[in-house]
């Protein structure tokens, strides 16, 4: 369920980078896939990033990305849960410099999920919240379907490899088939956190 242009059930963080949308279309997901520090998971990095509270020192890797104003709409954990940044009316700072059927500047009318993640395998919760997350935006905004869901290395091939080999779109795709994703996200108890 979305209230607000939030996903209930979801934790909800503010991120400041994020702007109006220009035309208020919303038409395409994007699957991102991070872990921070790399190859490692769980920790606060990933909001600090997002929310601008990442300390360069903490780790010799975020030396080099502290500086970024990024961001994405959601973020899904290992374990299934979900954090909100940004609010789906709001452009989200995700896609970055790439291009999907002819098109430029896709965070305009695009929705950013980052799974936590890198090349090896996504878990089976983060499966099952993904597709709950498809499907309940599928419901709520009349754009969004599962023909314009790409991974951000589709949209940006010269720079991005995120998702990622590992991240297995046949399951995905099988989950929503099924009906899997049609259940309320916020029914499944242990898969989102509140």
């Amino acid at each position: 369920m979305i209230d607000a242009h939030r996903l209930v059930g979801a934790r909800h963080i503010d991120s400041p980078n994020c702007d109006a949308r220009p035309s208020g279309e919303l038409s395409l997901i994007v699957v991102h896939s991070i872990s921070l520090p790399p190859g490692e998971f769980g920790g606060d990095a990933i909001e600090a990033l997002f929310t601008n509270r990442l300390e360069p020192r903490a780790h010799p890797f975020f030396a080099t990305i502290a500086h970024l104003r990024v961001s994405a709409h959601l973020l899904i954990r290992r374990d299934g849960s979900i954090t909100q940044f940004v609010p789906f009316d709001r452009r989200a700072w995700h896609a970055g410099r790439s291009r999907w059927q002819g098109r430029r500047a896709l965070n305009d009318f695009s929705l950013g999920i980052e799974l936590e993640g890198d090349e090896r395998p996504f878990t089976a919760a983060q499966y099952s919240a993904l597709a709950r997350t498809i499907a309940t935006l599928e419901c709520h905004y009349e754009g969004i379907d599962r023909s314009r869901l790409v991974g951000h290395e589709q949209i940006a091939p010269l720079r991005k490899r995120d998702p990622g080999p590992s991240f297995d779109w046949c399951y995905l795709h099988l989950l929503l088939s099924r009906g899997c994703g049609n259940s309320p996200l916020v029914a499944a108890g242990s898969v989102v956190s509140s």
